[in-house]
C-alpha cells in the first residue's frame, strides 16, 4: 500500500525512527534522571517522589530483587493499581535485567494462577488489597518470593499509616488472607539500600514485558515485547510530538491501570523520557474524587477511553475546572464516540484525538496528527516506521476506499506469544500483523475502524458494525452508556440488539428504535433494547459486547 499518509504528516515529524536508538529501556531511564534530577516525577495522594529519588529506591529495589537469587530474563509480576510504588518496582525489574509481568488487580484467582503459571514467575510485589487471591492459589503454584505493599507504604510515615489504617480497617478494602511467607516493601528497599547493584547487559532482543492480552476471547496469551520493541515505539510516538511537547514541563494525568499497555507506554514511558510530571489516579472509578485531585493539578495533556471521558463530562465540577494549559487528550483502548468528542472539545476548548493500537504492538499503530482541527472519526495516521495493508478474506489488498483486515508491520511489533507457537502462527505471517480489525483510509491516509471482525454483527448477509450503531445511539442526549450486539435470528440469521445505561430516566425503548431508525437503514437499526444499570467492562473501562453476546445466546439456546 501507498504511504500516502506521509504528505499528511505535520511538519517535522519523520517518516522513519531509529530503532535501535537506545539499545535498551534502561537507557532511556538514565537519559532521563540525569537530565530532570531534582524535577516531580510522579504524585499520588498528594505525595511527590522526584526522578532522583526515583532513582535510586529503583536501584535499591533492583538490587534485593538479585540479592533474592534472580537472573537476567526471570519474570517478575506486578498486581497493584497506580500507586507511587508502582514506577520504583517496574524500574527495577527492568534494571535488575529481570522481565516485567503487569497483573490486573481485580483477576480472580484461576487468572492469577493461569498469568502466573504461563510466565514462570518467580517473584511477585503485590498489593495488601489483593492478597487473597493469591493466598487462594499459593499451593498450585511455582512462586518463590512475595513482596507485600500496602496502599500508603510510599506516602510518608504519619500519612501513610493514616491511609493503611482507613483502607484496612474503616473501608475494609482488605479481605483476610493468610499468605505462607512474604517480605514487605518498604523491608525490601532498606535492604536493597544497602546492597551493590549488578547492571546488567541487556541488548534489543532480550524481553522486557510478558504483556497479557485480555484473554475475552480465549485463554489469556502473553505478548512477548523486547526492549528494541518498547525502545522503536517510545521513538514512534515521540517522533509524532517532539515539536508539540516541550521537555521538562509538561503535566499529565494517567487514570488509566500503568498494567494496561495504553498507559505503559503512553502516560508512563512516554512522559518519563519527556521529563513530565505525571499524577497518578488510584480509583478513577471514583469520579468525584477523580474531578477534585485535577482540581489542583494544572495538567496540560490527560489520555483514556471513551467511557472515562464519557464519565468525567457527566461529573459535577468536571466542567468548571481549569483547562487553560491543556493540550493534548488522547483517547484509545476502544472508539471515541463522535458526540462524547464534540462534547469534550466544548466543555475543555481542547481536541479530542484517537490513537489504535494493539498489546501486540507496545500498542501505538496510528496516532491522529496534533494539528487537527479537530475530531474526525478516525484513528488518524500510521506512526513512522509503520506500515498497514487491508486485505480482504483471502489475504489479497482490497481496492482504494474499501473496508478490509488490518495488517501492521514495524519494529513494534512482538517477538511472538510466550508458550503458544500455534495462535503465534495465526496472526504473524509474512512479517505482517493481523490484527482482526476492519478498517477503511481515506485519500489523504487517515484509517477508520469500521470495527472488530469478531464484533461484527450479519443480518440477512449484509455486514453491521457494531461502532456505526453505537455512535448513532449515543446522538440522543438521554443515553449514557451503549453497546450493540448481535443476536440469533430465525430469519435473518442475527439482528441488533441494543444495551443502553440511560442518563434520562424518561427514555423508552420505543423512543430509542425511532432515533436509530432515523439515522440508519433499515437492517442496521435495533429490534430491541435492553436497559441495565451498568454494562460490563474490561479493567481499562472498555465495554465487553462479547459478553454481553454471549448472554442472548444462552438465552436463544434455552428457549
Amino acid at each position: 500500500m501507498e504511504r500516502v499518509w506521509l504528505k499528511r504528516y505535520p511538519s517535522g515529524v519523520p517518516a522513519q525512527i531509529d530503532a535501535d536508538h537506545y539499545p535498551s529501556l534502561l537507557d532511556i531511564f538514565s537519559q532521563s534522571i540525569e537530565q530532570y534530577a531534582d524535577k516531580t516525577a510522579f504524585i499520588n495522594m498528594g505525595k511527590s517522589i522526584t526522578y532522583r529519588e526515583l532513582d535510586q529506591k529503583s536501584i535499591a529495589f533492583a538490587a534485593y530483587l538479585q540479592s533474592l537469587g534472580l537472573k537476567k530474563g526471570d519474570a517478575v509480576a506486578i498486581m497493584m493499581p497506580n500507586l507511587l510504588q508502582y514506577p520504583v518496582v517496574l524500574m527495577g525489574i527492568l534494571r535488575a535485567g529481570c522481565v516485567v509481568v503487569n497483573v490486573n488487580p481485580l483477576y480472580t484467582p484461576r487468572e492469577l494462577e493461569h498469568q502466573l503459571t504461563d510466565s514462570k514467575a518467580k517473584t511477585i510485589i503485590i498489593v495488601e488489597n489483593f492478597a487473597h487471591t493469591l493466598s487462594d492459589i499459593q499451593d498450585h503454584i511455582q512462586l518463590e518470593h512475595i513482596i507485600l505493599t500496602k496502599m500508603g507504604d510510599m506516602l510518608g510515615c504519619v500519612k501513610g499509616n493514616i491511609v493503611n489504617f482507613v483502607v484496612k480497617y474503616l473501608k475494609r478494602l482488605v479481605p483476610s488472607y493468610n499468605l505462607k511467607s512474604f517480605v514487605s516493601f518498604n523491608d525490601a528497599l532498606k535492604q536493597g539500600a544497602e546492597l551493590p547493584l549488578q547492571k546488567p547487559t541487556l541488548v534489543g532482543s532480550d524481553i522486557a514485558f510478558l504483556q497479557y492480552t485480555g484473554g475475552t476471547t480465549g485463554v489469556s496469551k502473553g505478548a512477548m515485547l523486547t526492549h528494541r520493541n518498547m525502545v522503536a515505539n517510545l521513538e514512534q510516538v515521540t517522533g509524532c510530538l517532539d515539536t508539540f511537547f516541550v521537555k521538562g514541563e509538561e503535566r499529565v494525568v494517567t487514570a488509566l491501570p500503568l498494567y494496561h499497555i495504553f498507559a505503559l507506554t503512553a502516560n508512563f514511558f512516554t512522559f518519563f523520557k519527556y521529563g513530565a510530571t505525571n499524577l497518578l489516579i488510584t480509583n478513577p472509578r471514583d469520579m468525584p474524587g477523580f474531578v477534585k485531585e485535577l482540581k489542583g493539578f494544572s495538567f496540560t495533556a490527560i489520555t483514556g477511553v471513551n467511557t472515562l471521558f464519557n464519565g468525567l463530562l457527566n461529573t459535577p465540577g468536571f466542567a468548571q475546572l481549569d483547562f487553560s494549559t491543556l493540550k493534548l487528550s488522547l483517547g484509545g483502548g476502544m472508539a471515541v464516540q463522535r458526540p462524547v468528542a464534540e462534547r469534550w472539545q466544548k466543555v475543555t476548548g481542547t481536541r479530542l484525538l484517537e490513537g489504535y493500537g494493539l498489546t501486540e504492538c507496545c500498542p501505538l499503530v496510528t496516532v491522529s496528527p496534533y494539528d487537527l482541527a479537530g475530531f474526525n472519526g478516525s484513528i488518524g495516521l500510521p506512526a513512522p516506521s509503520t506500515d498497514i495493508r487491508l486485505v480482504d478474506e483471502e489475504g489479497n489488498d482490497v481496492a482504494k476506499g474499501e473496508s478490509g483486515e488490518m495488517l501492521v508491520s514495524g519494529p513494534q511489533v512482538m517477538l511472538g506469544y510466550l508458550n503458544r507457537p500455534d495462535e503465534t502462527a495465526k496472526v504473524l505471517k509474512d512479517g505482517w500483523l493481523y490484527t482482526g480489525d476492519i478498517a477503511r483510509m481515506d485519500d489523504e491516509g487517515f484509517f477508520y475502524i469500521v470495527d472488530r471482525k469478531k464484533d461484527m454483527i450479519l443480518v440477512s448477509g449484509f455486514n453491521v458494525y457494531p461502532n456505526e450503531i453505537e455512535e448513532v445511539a449515543a446522538m440522543n442526549e438521554k443515553v449514557l452508556e451503549v453497546a450493540a450486539v448481535g443476536v440469533p435470528h430465525d430469519v435473518s440469521g442475527e439482528v441488533v440488539k441494543l444495551f443502553v445505561v440511560k442518563k434520562d430516566p424518561s427514555l423508552t425503548e420505543e423512543e430509542m428504535i425511532a432515533h436509530c431508525r432515523q439515522h440508519l437503514t433499515g437492517y442496521k437499526a435495533p429490534k430491541s433494547v435492553e436497559f441495565r444499570k451498568e454494562l460490563p467492562k474490561t479493567n481499562v473501562g472498555k465495554i465487553l459486547r462479547r459478553e454481553l453476546r454471549d448472554e442472548e445466546i444462552k438465552k436463544s439456546t434455552k428457549a
